[in-house]
């Protein structure tokens, strides 16, 4: 009979990584809704095969500090949950799996800078594994980028179409949040 046994953290992480990250798709429509949370009136998005190699979302929303940055990395942290009355959530959600999900199946780089600070921070992790942080020259807002996605996780990889299907269900995940929301 088999043993139960607690699962080791990065396993953790990347089943949690599958509940929220299905296809580069699903990570773009987290990344416009935290810019969206965060004010933006400007959200810049690039894509390299279809989201596949990689996906970068800028914005001039708030900006992050560095240890707001490091906090958004980790599992159920967020801003979106005015303190405990989940009723009132008024936000595009609160899961705060987002990033440390994508984190955790791709390489990650976070820069951000608010607008009374002087200068951004960077923060990378790949693959779950932190690797490099520190200043980063930039405008107010944050700017996200996304690599290999799902590239270490050949499971999950070969579920992923052509490129070109991975775009169409960006843009149609864009789309739905430009519907959504007129006024942004």
């Amino acid at each position: 009979m088999p043993t139960i046994r607690r699962l080791p953290e990065t396993l953790v992480n990347r089943i949690a990584a599958g509940e929220v990250v299905e296809r580069p798709a699903s990570a773009l429509k987290e990344l416009v809704e935290n810019a969206l949370d965060a004010g933006a009136q400007q959200i810049t998005i690039k894509l390299s095969e279809g989201g596949l190699r990689s996906i970068e979302v800028a914005d001039d929303g708030c900006g992050m500090a560095p240890a707001e940055i490091a906090l958004a990395l980790e599992r159920h942290a967020t801003s979106k949950l005015p303190g405990e009355d989940i009723e009132n959530v008024a936000t595009l959600g609160f899961r705060g799996e987002a990033l440390p999900s994508i984190a955790s199946v791709a390489r990650l780089t976070v820069e951000s800078r608010p607008r009374d600070q002087a200068e951004g921070w960077r923060r990378v992790v790949d693959n779950g594994a932190l690797i490099e942080e520190g200043p980063a020259a930039m405008p107010p807002g944050t700017r996200i980028r996304v690599e290999q996605i799902f590239e270490r996780v050949p499971a999950r990889r070969k579920f992923m179409r052509t490129p070109r299907a991975e775009w169409g269900a960006c843009l149609d995940a864009v789309r739905r949040l430009a519907l959504a929301r007129p006024d942004s």
